[in-house]
């Protein structure tokens, strides 16, 4: 039979153990099964937004991972785009999130996958109702009435077996989970063969000095079709990693990686290669994030190049999103409608990840290198790129996922869920609610992780009564935050602000203009809404 647990989630990086941690701090019995005993040390998603840093807030982790860093804080998580090689004349800052911050409650980071992952395994033994199982690989799922059970075997080859209510596959874009069952899922594949380096060397610490406070870099050049040539510090000793498209035919033994380095850069350096790996450029994605008992999050729901950093940021968010929806569940005051709000939600806001940004750009450079050459018109080469470099900056403020078209929110009529929005301070239903100080002093409003928090800023006293009402009537726990709509505040557009455990707001108004108890009711999932497919058409 095995032990019960509410959850298992089968992966431990980052997204399995950043839900482990969500679920662990609501109380939440957890069993996590990870095949690698330690994390493993290639470098990859490094660069943690403002966002996600919020998450780390919320987990009790920050300050654990702003000390994990492999590079001081100064050189943040900012770039460089070149043209032709990475010494040319041409090139411009990219991914200057900075230019976001007042949006968000801290700053953003950048470190390599696997210190994040060991902040976060640090995090979860301090979680008394999670069980890791570490070094042990998942065999085979099944869901079976009012639950689901799996079978893993550990490093010596002992089976085990354990049942739950859920079950979450976060184990990267060749799922066992989700061959298990049964969800599809759509592919667009590239054609491109991509290969990841690691290397030391000291001498391009020399060559980039150039570039003060700059972590990564990346280079366009015609002949790539729009790929990039990307470049990333480990840290400040002379560790790196590099990947780019590569011939169909390259392989370890045979390609010349130092040359296709050198041949990037513009110069040559030296280059002792400690890893090389290849992969196919494709995005993929589920077409279904639920099936009955079994979720999917992270690379098991949807996967892409790495490109912009948004696969671990991405992941991350889905295990924020359904955390607080499964532990609601289990606690009892999660209706049978939230839990198909996950899929309602991520399910798009990927979709438009792929699509408007990561897609987009690569067409966007492609159209670029085919149209523009310094050799052919220098003038119009250079005007463009400049244009390019104002474009990026722009890019950075429109990266804003939100639900405004989710079943469980309040948005306007014909909204849709998306990773296309424009930052701002006015609490709007569906979108993630920006930080404004507290008259006590605090920085932002402090949301409440076991349930909604009700701003009520200088709000009328019968409609701050009407909401704790009902929200005593339906079991949901609710802080409310009383403070004055000026010194700031008055930004928020409304004085009442409902916001979910995951800080996007739920609904927002100056006056109650509908049933509490229909609010309630609709942002836990409690009243009967469309089906998650209908949503999916609407978001």
């Amino acid at each position: 039979m095995g032990d019960t647990y509410d959850v298992v989630i089968i992966g431990g990086g980052p997204v399995g153990l950043g839900l482990a941690v969500e679920l662990g701090q609501a109380g939440i019995s957890v069993l996590l099964v990870e095949r690698h005993a330690t994390p493993v040390r290639v470098p990859k998603g490094q660069n943690l937004t403002q966002r996600t840093m919020e998450h780390f807030q919320a987990w009790d982790a920050e300050a654990a991972l702003r000390n994990a860093r492999t590079i001081p804080r100064e050189y943040g998580i900012g770039g460089l785009t070149a043209y032709g090689t990475l010494l040319g004349e041409y090139r411009y800052d990219w991914l200057a999130r900075e230019r976001v911050r007042e949006y968000y409650r801290t700053d953003n980071e950048r470190l390599p996958q696997y210190c994040t992952e060991q902040v976060l395994r640090d995090r979860v033994t301090a979680l008394p109702s999670v069980v890791t199982a570490l070094g042990c690989t998942a065999q085979a799922v099944s869901q079976e009435e009012g639950g689901v059970r799996i079978r893993y075997r550990d490093s010596a080859g002992t089976e085990h077996a354990a049942t739950a209510q859920y079950l979450v596959g976060c184990d990267g874009s060749r799922s066992l989970i989700r061959h298990e069952a049964q969800i599809t899922e759509t592919r667009s594949d590239h054609d491109r063969t991509m290969a990841l380096i690691v290397f030391r060397s000291d001498g391009l610490n020399q060559l980039l000095e150039r570039f003060p406070g700059k972590s990564f870099y990346n280079v366009l050049t015609p002949e790539l079709e729009g790929y990039w040539m990307f470049l990333g510090r480990v840290d400040l000793d002379g560790n790196w990693f590099f990947h780019a498209p590569v011939p169909d035919s390259a392989r370890t033994e045979a390609f010349d990686f130092a040359g296709y380095l050198h041949r990037a850069v513009g110069a040559e350096f030296d280059v002792a290669i400690e890893y090389t790996g290849f992969w196919d450029l494709r995005f993929a994605q589920a077409d279904a994030y639920r099936a009955g008992r079994i979720f999917l999050a992270g690379d098991a729901a949807h996967s892409h190049p790495p490109y912009g950093g948004y696969g671990i940021n991405t992941g991350l968010e889905d295990a924020r999103n359904l955390g607080w929806k499964l532990a609601a569940v289990l606690h009892g005051w999660g209706g049978a409608h939230l839990l198909d709000s996950y899929h309602a939600e991520r399910h798009p806001v990927f979709e438009s990840t792929a699509r408007d940004f990561i897609e987009k750009s690569i067409r966007e450079d492609s159209r670029f290198l085919a149209r523009y050459s310094p050799a052919r018109d220098q003038y119009a080469f250079e005007t463009e790129w400049r244009n390019r470099g104002t474009g990026a900056k722009a890019e950075v403020e429109s990266f804003a996922p939100h639900y405004a078209g989710s079943p469980i929110v309040f948005g306007p009529d014909g909204a849709v869920c998306s990773a296309v929005g424009a930052h701002s301070f006015a609490a709007r239903p569906g979108h993630h609610l920006a930080p404004r100080a507290m008259s006590n002093g605090s920085a932002a409003p402090d949301i409440a992780r076991a349930g909604l928090t009700l701003l009520a800023l200088d709000a009328a006293a019968d409609d701050v009564a009407a909401f704790e009402t009902a929200a005593n009537a339906r079991r949901v726990p609710l802080a409310v935050l009383h403070d004055t709509f000026d010194d700031g505040r008055e930004a928020y557009g409304a004085r009442l602000v409902l916001v979910r455990p995951d800080g996007f707001v739920a609904w927002a108004g100056d006056r109650l203009d509908t049933s509490a108890s229909a609010i309630i009711a609709r942002v836990t999932g409690q009243d009967g809404l469309e089906t998650t497919a209908a949503c999916a058409i609407r978001c």
